[in-house]
C-alpha cells in the first residue's frame, strides 16, 4: 500500500468514525454517564471503526492523533484555572488521563500482535513465506537508466 492510498483509506475511516461519534452523541452528551464510561464507549465502540485494517498503513500524517484527542476533549471537558476561566486540556493532561494509550500506540500494538500472529502460522502460508523471503541477487549500482 503506498503513501497516498495509506492517506485517503485513513481520512475514510477518520470520517467513520465521526458518523460513530454522532451516532452515540446522545450518550457522549449526556450528564448521566461519567466520563470513564465515555471513555470505555469510545474505546469499545469509536476507535475500531478508525483503526479497522490498520496495521499496514504508513502513520507519517497526524490525522489520526488529532481525531482522537478531538475526540477525549470532547469526553473529558474543559478545565478551569485558578482565577475562574475555561481552557482546554492540553495534550499532556490528555495523555495523563488516558495513561498514553492514543491511536497510533493502540495502532502499533496492533501490528505488533499481527507479527506475533503471522510468525506463529505455518510454513506454507503466504503471510509467512512473505515474511521469511529472501532476494535472491543484487541490483546494478547507480541511477536506473532512462529508456
Amino acid at each position: 500500500m503506498n503513501q497516498t492510498n495509506s492517506i485517503s483509506e485513513i481520512q475514510a475511516r477518520i470520517l467513520s468514525g465521526n458518523q460513530c461519534y454522532y451516532a452515540y452523541g446522545n450518550l457522549m452528551k449526556s450528564r448521566a454517564l461519567n466520563r470513564s464510561s465515555k471513555f470505555k464507549i469510545y474505546k469499545s465502540l469509536i476507535r475500531p471503526v478508525v483503526t479497522y485494517r490498520s496495521e499496514a498503513w504508513t502513520l507519517t500524517s497526524q490525522h489520526l492523533r488529532i481525531f482522537g484527542r478531538r475526540i477525549l476533549r470532547k469526553i473529558f471537558g474543559p478545565v478551569q484555572n485558578a482565577d475562574g476561566s475555561w481552557r482546554i486540556r492540553m495534550n499532556y493532561e490528555l495523555n495523563e488521563l488516558i495513561e498514553k494509550a492514543d491511536m497510533v500506540r493502540f495502532i502499533k500494538s496492533r501490528r505488533i500482535a499481527w507479527l506475533s500472529h503471522v510468525m506463529r502460522m505455518d510454513d506454507n502460508k503466504t503471510p509467512n513465506k512473505i515474511l521469511e523471503w529472501k532476494r535472491i541477487g543484487t541490483r546494478i549500482r547507480g541511477r536506473p537508466r532512462k529508456r
